[in-house]
């Protein structure tokens, strides 16, 4: 299915329409002729009851006139009195019944004109026969002629009702059928609706669900650093558009993020490259000329012996100088270390240990050179942490390790001090982070008040 989510959705919920509409039709429908049926099974009833009754006035009639011809009492004449006067009222309700069937109200008219001919040329002029005469009454052609008649009626009565009993029957097998066909529509539609919404359901999750829960899986995973995720771009419509966009994204994040690593990392190289010239110029140019300034005054004091005073100034000046040197010195092994320079990171370490203030257990295992950046950046974590050791923590013992394993430079600085430290305080940390990162390691400080501190760093040997 080509097109986006929401004409995925749209269709999908055309079709849920569609089958519940189709199944709701089809139980109207059923309803309808269920509803028909029973109006019909009514109206059938009453045709039977009201055929039955037809009958046994039919039958009073007969029975009444029989007794009195056969005894000549004139109680018999009772129920053919009171048949003769009901049977045609309730022969024309038979006729309404049976109205909307031609056949039926054909039998119907039928008897009510038997039944009319019965009365009026059988069974009256044999009641007055029966008065005049009761034995010509009783003759076998008389009773004959009124059993054929009887039976004719008799015959009618047997095909309206069966033929009713049969329309009874087939309005039965219809609304059986309707019944069916209704439970059928409510089940099919109740099915069909229920897959549906499974497949539905299923899709959704497929479609949408699983994949925003992927992006937001790597959205955590870029928010927590790893910038190198990606999302397989393999969703419909505007899933799709999502994945695209997030991988857009992330590259962009990415690229920013080496941009700027390389954009510290040249910052990081422009400042111990003038470090170093600066400390080169200090060595080869200010040094030098204290030193031959040192010389020159120590051989002019050496030649004006005769002049005690002029000799006291010019040694106190010579002084000077060398401690200006010494002061110079220090300064310029503060701005690079040319030890670092000459004899590696373990030479500069021993020298910076030496010096420190705080006594310093020192456990360094290089197995030889590291690259610059690499050097440049530790000695200057140990320097600053042995620092803030002094100025910050009051602690009596800091230790510091260095490592190489797994491809990498791992470097820890612990002292026993008050802790308390905090990363994001202090320009000297935020320094040593800008430059940590700028080489692709990390560092990690852990202070807890009463409890030291522990600086702890990785660098990748390759300078990345």
């Amino acid at each position: 299915m080509r097109g986006g989510l929401t004409r995925r959705m749209f269709v999908a919920s055309g079709l849920l329409a569609l089958i519940v509409g189709a199944a709701f039709a089809v139980l109207l429908s059923s309803v309808a002729d269920l509803r028909r049926a029973e109006e019909r099974a009514t109206r059938s009833h009453d045709v039977l009851v009201t055929a039955n009754r037809l009958e046994r006035l039919a039958v009073d009639l007969e029975t009444g006139q029989r007794g009195f011809v056969i005894t000549g009492q004139a109680s018999y004449l009772k129920p053919w009195r009171a048949a003769r006067a009901t049977f045609m009222g309730q022969a024309r309700a038979l006729s309404q019944l049976v109205a909307d069937n031609p056949e039926q109200h054909r039998r119907a008219q039928a008897i009510a004109r038997e039944y009319t001919s019965y009365v009026r040329d059988y069974s009256e002029p044999l009641i007055g026969t029966a008065r005049r005469d009761p034995p010509a009454a009783r003759t076998l052609a008389a009773t004959a002629e009124g059993k054929r008649r009887m039976d004719g009626i008799r015959a009618e009565f047997d095909r309206l009702m069966s033929s009713e009993a049969g329309l009874s029957a087939g309005l039965e097998r219809r609304s059986d059928t309707a019944a069916r066909r209704a439970i059928a529509a409510a089940v099919g539609g109740l099915a069909g609706s229920l897959v549906l919404i499974v497949l539905f359901a299923g899709y959704l999750t497929r479609a949408i669900v699983r994949p925003v829960r992927k992006v937001a899986t790597m959205a955590g995973r870029l928010a927590d650093g790893d910038l190198g995720t990606r999302m397989p771009v393999d969703g419909a419509g505007e899933i799709g558009l999502l994945e695209r966009s997030f991988n857009t994204m992330a590259g962009s994040v990415e690229e920013s993020r080496a941009e700027l690593t390389a954009s510290r990392a040249r910052i990081v190289t422009a400042g111990d490259q003038a470090r170093r010239r600066i400390e080169r110029d200090l060595h080869d140019g200010t040094q030098q000329r204290l030193v031959s300034l040192v010389l020159d005054v120590r051989a002019a004091e050496g030649t004006l012996s005769p002049e005690p005073v002029l000799r006291a100034q010019l040694a106190h000046v010579a002084d000077g100088l060398t401690g200006a040197l010494d002061d110079l010195r220090d300064l310029s092994r503060g701005i690079h270390p040319a030890i670092l320079s000459a004899g590696g990171l373990g030479p500069a370490l021993k020298a910076l240990a030496n010096r420190s203030v705080v006594p310093v257990e020192l456990d360094v295992d290089l197995p030889s050179r590291l690259p610059e950046p690499v050097e440049v950046a530790a000695y200057y974590v140990v320097s600053e942490a042995l620092a803030n050791a002094t100025k910050h923590a009051r602690a009596s013992v800091a230790q510091v390790t260095l490592r190489v394993r797994d491809g990498g430079l791992h470097l820890s600085v612990r002292d026993d001090g008050v802790g308390g430290a905090v990363r994001g305080r202090g320009s000297g940390i935020v320094g040593l982070t800008d430059r940590v990162e700028a080489l692709g390691g990390t560092i990690s400080l852990v202070s807890p008040t009463g409890q030291g501190t522990a600086l702890q760093v990785d660098l990748p040997l390759d300078g990345r």
